[in-house]
């Protein structure tokens, strides 16, 4: 057991008490949670209440992870005001692997999710573990594209409320395969029902698990755009999925690409630790030779995306993803009847 667990969930589960209060008041003690809990005259009903949430704890097999455990996510940890403890539950060992956080819109499309699942196989099937927030659509892809990949470390799912508490209801067999072959995070007590502001902390602990983040689709409101807000103030690097200009689900990672604030994501050939160098410049090459052909066809006269998928030999899904990329580069614009060169 962690040293001094009951002390330190003692202060955690009193009211107006989060992280940057509980850091507060260990310093105010050099770091001695017994001192500072004992400060706080906790009732004997508070003390009953945590200890209940131990022994619930123990009866479903979830475990307590301080910041000073060996198993808390070294990413995470470095974030400033990070949670003192986590609640897990599932495959610990998950926790010690590198990870890349992956978010995106509720709605996404079906070629958005395949395109991310996708992406999630890869990563987990080189040992780097794909970190979401277990909602459905683009979280949901997410998740299941990382447990295509064999071994049991391969998905980190963050809830809003307790660990135990399966949300969205629709993601309860996602839930059971991620405690099977991953791990359940959650900062909230056991049992906890989340509200609204929970939602939003746990979009910025996805970020901090991660090493990296990769956006996919998403409008300028959803949550994933705030998660991406909180990887870029923790330094993180950001990675954008474009997508069609005229679907609102694209304003998020293509304002991301378009400002500089991510890079452009195409695929595994984007991240060198997927691949070999020799794979990657490969497909990279293949990438820009697409792309160049497909712009040798545009000029003056609007060609439909149908048309250009016939002369380029490509399907409409290509086709349309090479056109996002152009159209960011500021090379074709969109028009009444089909794409120009500018």
């Amino acid at each position: 057991m962690n040293k001094n667990l009951f002390e330190k969930l003692l202060i955690l589960r009193s009211a107006g008490i989060g992280p940057a209060r509980y850091n507060e008041l260990l310093r105010r003690f050099d770091g001695d949670a017994v001192a500072a809990a004992a400060a706080l005259n906790a009732s004997v009903a508070h003390r009953d209440a945590v200890m209940r949430e131990m022994a619930r704890a123990a009866e479903l097999n979830i475990h307590y992870i301080c910041d000073d455990d060996e198993l808390y996510p070294a990413a995470l940890r470095a974030v400033k005001n990070h949670p003192p403890v986590l609640t897990a539950r599932g495959n610990l060992d998950t926790l010690r692997r590198r990870a890349v956080a992956m978010v995106g819109t509720r709605h996404a499309t079906a070629a958005g999710m395949e395109f991310t699942a996708n992406l999630a196989t890869e990563f987990a099937s080189h040992g780097i573990a794909v970190v979401s927030g277990m909602a459905i659509g683009t979280d949901t892809a997410a998740h299941r594209g990382a447990l295509r990949a064999a071994g049991d470390a391969q998905t980190i799912a963050v809830l809003a409320g307790g660990v135990d508490y399966i949300w969205p209801v629709e993601n309860e067999s996602l839930y059971w395969d991620i405690v099977s072959r991953g791990v359940v995070v959650s900062e909230m007590p056991v049992g906890f029902t989340p509200v609204a502001q929970n939602f939003v902390q746990r979009n910025r602990w996805v970020a901090g698990i991660g090493e990296k983040l990769i956006l996919g689709e998403a409008d300028m409101q959803s949550g994933s755009m705030r998660t991406a807000r909180f990887a870029t103030d923790m330094g993180r690097k950001i990675y954008a999925i474009p997508s069609h200009p005229a679907d609102s689900r694209a304003a998020g990672p293509n304002s991301l690409i378009k400002s500089g604030a991510a890079e452009l994501c195409m695929g595994a050939s984007d991240f060198p630790e997927l691949e070999n160098d020799s794979q990657s410049l490969q497909k990279k090459s293949k990438k820009d030779t697409g792309e160049n052909s497909l712009l040798d066809k545009l000029g003056a006269i609007p060609v439909s995306e149908s048309v250009l998928a016939e002369i380029v030999q490509k399907s409409i899904l290509e086709i349309k993803r090479d056109l996002v990329v152009l159209e960011l580069q500021g090379l074709v614009q969109k028009v009444d009847g089909g794409y120009i060169r500018i």
